[in-house]
């Protein structure tokens, strides 16, 4: 009888090339040390050798040599990753190493419910096996344990997802790994750089202490403007890396220094990648002569050795989806950066607490680098995580706030007031204004404007404004916010303007202004937004530049609700301690002794940690789809009737150019198909150019209340935009007041 490994895996190759191919990415992954220790090394080499001996049946066999398609039958047949593990040879195996490689190659794939299909369908397994293998050959015991999660070991799951990477990348044919063998030059030669314009500059102590910290986990809490990317940069090394950060701007910004100052665009495409929902449209607009799919695809698979992230595009294997160990191999032998951990809201910083705990079990290493941290998260990350980090402050002696705090909310006098005054006296006069919502920051627009009068010096920029919108305000704000206005950073740049924001500005832009008067949400999020103002520290301190105003009723915050009641009394009760000039010691001191846990403790934010990281501990494997979202508050895409309106004629000529690409890309190969797959992305952009992002309560309560429907913008075969009737103009977007809008349609109806 012909020997298993003869038989096809696929259409041009047997079950012994293919398995070799596997096994080659095994070798080159020991080589270049992300496989740490001979047994793990010695049992994935068995996976890879049997993990397709199922193929080997009569059903399989005759589908794959047919030159026609022909679908699996699961009435007549059973998924190869399930008679693979009948084929397996007990004998050759210690009685563990046998359980850990059958477990690992009955997982590969997700054909089908496993535990159904071997208790339910053994006599059609018989059925499907060659002759002299018998579904008898798996005890009630050993089916048992591979059924069993809870006896699966952190080995076992390393083992799982190291075997799919493997997989995965030799039936794809692409490069499992790229090599981290450039960073730490690449860095020393920024330096050189550096040196060559001022021949003191050196690494600073906080990257110094990442330097000699590398094989140790490390909590850096360093003032803004200290040199954080970097630090965590020097820390990662030349091993695999991860930089996470919570703001997809944040994230193209570091992108954008790493490839533009560290690597100076050499190799990229084998170097670094971004990882969030828009990266492939971000590769397009600002990445030339690559092939952009490529290279995306290489960033996807994890391939590449450094990459800059978002939570959700990497932590959803919490959520322990079928296949969720592919994520968590990888993460066990690379480097974690956690930047502006504070940022997160309690549902989310669960998923990265309890995500870290696991990477770390698994021998990954964590870095926590950021500008605040309050002592009950550093508590969280001991107790929940089981992290001991060694950890380092580093304060910045340089002042650069000096701070008024007035009870009530934002005043409107106080800002044209001293935007007047300055303006009259030439002084720098960039007013910044942060809210807690976007309703705010609306209706402070308005009321500014009415004081004013139509100056084009007052801006408003918040997350509701249609993409191309937002994309021009970002750059205008970047633009009107820069320190300088000479190359060798001797004059400072004066001009009149006020800008109202919200949190977004918070950590995802580099801008700094002369003033800020802002709504107190809470002190990490207070001390983010100061670091908007007097960026630099160059700036004159003889009077204020921070006006805080403390509201003597509860701010909105978040979907519906309102920020925590013990988080804004504590910042309050904090904030009672400053009038004048605030050193960035001070701000850390205050953080450090009103947010501790057990002041804390009782708080709405804590109390949703808790539920959602006990609903994290509770889950088994299988109870959330590869593809749901990680974030508890979703958001809905939509395009504002009035801009589908004023650009009906260009949304549908795009629209038509899809449809005519979609046709060629069925018939097309090669060079052609690629080109025809970078005009589709040129389509779909040019759509997504008009869409808003709103809150989904506002969605569904527009559905709920108005009876007219206007159709969708179709931009892929799964993604339709609904066109929305509601408010849109210089304010961005805002609901229609629906009790008004239902009295019309009533009448209309009548």
């Amino acid at each position: 009888m012909k020997a298993i490994q003869d038989f096809l895996a696929k259409s041009d190759k047997t079950i012994r090339e293919h398995s070799d191919d596997l096994k080659k990415r095994v070798y080159y992954l020991k080589e270049i040390g992300y496989i740490k220790g001979e047994r793990l090394f010695y049992l994935l080499l068995e996976c890879c050798k049997h993990h397709d001996d199922g193929k080997a049946n009569f059903s399989f066999q005759r589908r794959v040599s047919s030159k026609r398609w022909i679908p699996f039958d699961p009435e007549k047949e059973i998924p190869h990753n399930v008679l693979s593990v009948y084929y397996l040879d007990k004998t050759q195996y210690e009685e563990m190493d046998y359980l850990k490689i059958a477990s690992a190659i009955l997982y590969h794939h997700d054909y089908c419910d496993e535990d159904r299909v071997i208790n339910e369908k053994w006599m059609l397994i018989d059925e499907n096996l060659l002759e002299g293998y018998s579904s008898e050959s798996l005890s009630g015991d050993e089916i048992e344990y591979l059924m069993n999660e809870g006896l699966y070991g952190e080995n076992l799951i390393v083992l799982k997802g190291l075997l799919r990477r493997c997989d995965y990348s030799a039936s794809g044919e692409y490069k499992i790994e790229y090599p981290n063998d450039f960073l730490l030059e690449k860095l020393e030669r920024m330096m050189q750089r550096w040196k060559e314009k001022n021949e003191n500059v050196d690494w600073n102590e906080l990257q110094k202490f990442a330097i000699e910290n590398r094989e140790t986990d490390i909590i850096a809490v360093a003032s803004t403007g200290m040199g954080k990317t970097e630090a965590g940069l020097l820390w990662i090394g030349d091993q695999k890396g991860f930089f996470i950060l919570p703001v997809r701007t944040a994230i193209n910004a570091i992108y954008d220094r790493v490839r533009e100052e560290i690597l100076q665009e050499e190799k990229l495409e084998e170097r670094v990648a971004l990882l969030h929902s828009e990266a492939l449209e971000y590769y397009n607009d600002n990445v030339e002569e690559l092939d952009i799919t490529e290279y995306f695809d290489r960033g996807k698979h994890l391939s590449l050795p450094l990459s800059i992230s978002t939570l959700d595009q990497l932590f959803n294997f919490v959520l322990r989806y079928k296949g969720y160990e592919t994520k968590l191999a990888t993460l066990s032998y690379s480097k974690i950066v956690i930047d502006e951990i504070q940022m997160y809201e309690p549902d989310l910083l669960a998923v990265l607490i309890r995500g870290l705990g696991q990477i770390h079990r698994l021998g990954g290493k964590i870095a926590i680098v950021t500008a605040t941290l309050a002592p009950f998260i550093k508590q969280l990350l001991r107790e929940d995580a089981k992290i001991e980090f060694k950890e380092k402050d580093f304060i910045l002696d340089k002042i650069r706030h000096n701070v008024c705090v007035k009870d009530g909310a934002i005043q409107v006098e106080d800002i044209v007031t001293q935007y007047l005054e300055n303006k009259k006296s030439g002084k720098c006069n960039k007013i910044l204004i942060v809210c807690n919502t976007i309703k705010k920051a609306q209706a402070l627009y308005e009321e500014l404007k009415t004081q004013l009068g139509e100056i084009e010096e007052l801006n408003l920029f918040h997350s509701r404004y249609i993409r191309q919108d937002r994309k021009k305000l970002e750059k205008e704000i970047r633009r009107f916010g820069k320190t300088y206005c000479d190359e060798k950073h001797k004059i400072l740049d004066c001009q009149n303007g006020i800008w109202i924001s919200t949190s977004l500005v918070e950590v995802s832009l580099d801008i700094d202004f002369d003033y800020l008067f802002t709504e107190l949400s809470e002190l990490n999020g207070l001390f983010q937004r100061m670091g908007r103002c007097n960026r630099k520290g160059v700036k004159n301190l003889d009077k204020y530049n921070c006006f805080v105003y403390c509201a003597g009723e509860e701010v909105k915050r978040g979907q519906k609700g309102f920020l925590d009641p013990i988080f804004y009394e504590q910042s309050r009760k904090a904030l009672q301690e400053v009038d004048g000039l605030l050193s960035e010691e001070k701000k850390m001191d205050l953080i450090n002794r009103y947010f501790t846990m057990e002041q804390v403790r009782d708080s709405s934010f804590m109390k949703k940690y808790r539920e959602v990281y006990n609903q994290l501990m509770e889950l088994r494997i299988g109870d959330f789809e590869e593809g749901e979202q990680l974030r508890s508050i979703f958001n809905q895409d939509i395009i504002p009737k009035l801009v589908f309106d004023e650009n009906k004629e260009f949304i549908l000529e795009q629209q038509d150019r899809l449809r005519k690409i979609e046709k060629q890309l069925r018939k097309s190969k090669g060079e052609e198909r690629v080109q025809y797959l970078k005009e589709r992305l040129n389509c779909q952009q040019n759509l997504k150019e008009f869409v808003v992002s709103i809150p989904k309560y506002e969605y569904q309560n527009y559905m709920e209340k108005i009876w007219e429907r206007f159709g969708y913008v179709v931009i892929s075969k799964y993604e339709k935009i609904p066109i929305m009737d509601c408010y849109y103009d210089e304010k961005g977007y805002y609901p229609l007041n629906y009790k008004e809008r239902t009295i019309e349609d009533e009448m209309m109806m009548c």
